[in-house]
């Protein structure tokens, strides 16, 4: 009977979509990039138990039941092979859209006038979205999802303030929502001149006014509490979803490329002590010194090398190593239409910014630990530390290599499997022997 059970367990290990961890994972023999204070280990142990790195190093001991035999343990030869953290989509919509040209698919964006700071994504958040087993197949463990202005409806509302992002985990445990209200996103420049009445000023003067709005509704707040309202340009709700933005608790992610723009939104940000960080960056590398000081991070498109507007004037491949030589913080995924269809290229994004002047090592840091620091999720995840939950990558050449593929990906310390929509329309169009027709194929 006992055999009979032990043999059950084993299937439903190796015939279940998502791979079950034993009680210990010990990889061994492996180059691992820890991105935290013991840098790249040799030869190395990696220990993973109960969801998190129980060890990592050239000389761990390892549990007393590891390597027993007991089926408590899981213990896996990576030699020759390269261990990562797992990727962290900086920017996108993963979750919030699957078609983008079918409405009832997109759920990112608003265009009434009662809700702009307080609309919260998390609430629409679609962890079996077909988009989120194709980007995890790519390395993809954590991703900001985030809402983003309607600009192509025929009489479009949408405003400054976006609403709130969220940080999500890619795997199949539940929480998938790691972290909610991880930055409040606005647009300004080009971006959000085309939702406050075309013109960058009033863009600007929006989100000042928001902020104004919120500075007195907290210092009034007695007001609304004994029902004598005061004129706000902004709800009840978004006032109070601004609070931590004021606070400096939630930072404000804010859309912008002209150089000109993030100067005024760095006096911005001074003036009001929130904290920032800039996606799109077309033109930051102009203003590095500025953000360095300023301690602003910036998300980036790193393919961008050519005006794509008047706001891109100056765009070019070496603004990444531009930045960091200077102290900047970056990461990748400006691009969000593409970074949400295909976030898992955030490490293609890496490799184009490394063959162009950066070093290697803040190329993986742009994907992995710098956009956990960015959201202060670091503490959690983004390194492979004694304590953070075990997300990780297997990979048997260079990941920043176009083609590079993971061979394992293990999120909260659980191995996910890579089977995804593409692998089965691919394999079932490899089936060129079959006398059925495809859509008759498994």
């Amino acid at each position: 009977m006992k055999r009979l059970y032990l043999h059950l367990m084993v299937c439903s290990v190796l015939f279940s979509p998502q791979v079950a961890i034993a009680e210990s994972t010990i990889y061994r023999g492996a180059t691992v990039h820890t991105l935290g204070p013991a840098g790249t280990l040799e030869n190395a142990t990696v220990v993973v138990r109960d969801g998190r790195f129980a060890a990592v190093g050239a000389d761990v001991e390892l549990p007393s039941a590891a390597g027993s035999g007991s089926s408590e343990d899981r213990v896996i030869d990576a030699s020759g092979k390269i261990i990562t953290p797992g990727f962290f989509s900086a920017m996108g919509q993963l979750g919030l859209t699957e078609v983008s040209g079918v409405d009832g698919t997109v759920d990112y964006y608003q265009t009434g006038e009662r809700f702009s700071a307080s609309f919260d994504i998390a609430e629409a958040y679609n962890h079996r979205s077909t988009l989120i087993a194709v980007n995890r197949a790519g390395g993809i463990t954590r991703a900001l999802t985030a809402p983003a202005p309607s600009y192509w409806e025929a009489g479009a509302s949408s405003q400054v303030f976006s609403g709130l992002a969220a940080v999500v985990q890619l795997g199949e445990r539940p929480d998938f929502v790691a972290e909610r209200q991880a930055a409040m996103v606005v647009s300004l420049g080009e971006a959000g001149s085309a939702v406050s009445g075309g013109s960058r000023a009033a863009a600007m003067l929006a989100l000042r006014t928001g902020l104004d709005d919120a500075v007195d509704y907290r210092r009034n707040k007695g007001y609304y509490e004994r029902g004598q309202r005061r004129e706000y340009s902004l709800s009840m709700a978004d006032l109070e979803a601004l609070q931590p933005v004021l606070a400096g608790d939630t930072p404000l992610l804010a859309h912008v490329n002209r150089a000109s723009d993030i100067e005024a939104l760095l006096k911005l940000a001074a003036e009001y002590r929130v904290a920032l960080i800039i996606y799109g960056g077309a033109e930051a590398w102009m203003v590095a010194d500025a953000l360095a000081a300023a301690r602003v991070p910036v998300i980036l498109d790193s393919k961008s090398n050519l005006p794509s507007t008047f706001d891109a004037l100056n765009a070019r491949l070496e603004a990444p190593a531009i930045l960091v030589a200077a102290g900047v913080a970056i990461s990748f995924g400006a691009n969000w239409q593409n970074e949400t269809y295909a976030a898992r290229n955030i490490a293609q994004s890496a490799g184009n910014a490394v063959a162009n002047g950066l070093p290697w090592m803040e190329g993986l840091k742009a994907i992995t630990l710098s956009p956990a620091r960015m959201y202060r999720v670091d503490d959690r995840y983004g390194s492979i530390e004694v304590g953070k939950e075990a997300d990780l990558i297997v990979w048997s050449a260079d990941p920043l290599e176009l083609t590079s593929n993971p061979e394992q990906v293990m999120i909260r310390g659980e191995l996910v499997s890579l089977q995804n929509r593409q692998t089965l329309l691919r394999d079932r169009y490899m089936q060129i022997d079959s006398a059925l027709p495809p859509a008759w194929r498994r």
